[in-house]
């Protein structure tokens, strides 16, 4: 490939020239593949980001992310953190993702350094703290 051409390489293509040219700075390896552009004044630009990106395309890394995301909102962290009234907030994105509907309820158990919350099932919700079946007297 001769320096003036401006098609950069893709896929085994610009993989086989990378290899051929590993003795090479990687300035001048990105060049040679056509990941440069001229300037006004006829400067040569490399584009190293480019090269890079391309390098890891043709090696199967996926760059974007893909899905059914609408593009709306964030991706979930897995993450809170106390609110300033001394809240824990989780978000929809966790309780619908766990099939949660409005008035469930979960047991709250304090570790040393940790919360565990576990959900109350129907059955659960007529035993006290210990597992013990309350005692309905009539």
């Amino acid at each position: 490939m001769d320096e003036n051409s401006t098609t950069p390489l893709t896929g085994k293509i610009l993989l086989q020239k990378v290899k051929e040219l590993s003795d090479l700075p990687r300035r001048e390896t990105a060049k040679l593949c056509g990941y440069y552009t001229l300037t006004k004044s006829d400067e040569t630009r490399v584009n190293l980001t480019d090269f890079y990106d391309a390098i890891l395309a043709a090696k199967g890394v996926p760059l974007e992310k893909s899905g059914n995301k609408d593009g709306r909102g964030r991706e979930p962290t897995y993450r809170v953190s106390v609110h300033r009234n001394g809240q824990i907030v989780i978000g929809a994105t966790y309780t619908e993702t766990m099939g949660l509907k409005p008035g469930d309820e979960f047991e709250i158990r304090l570790g040393y350094k940790h919360i565990h919350l576990k959900q109350v099932v129907d059955d659960e919700k007529d035993s006290d703290a210990n597992g013990n079946a309350s005692q309905i007297e009539e």
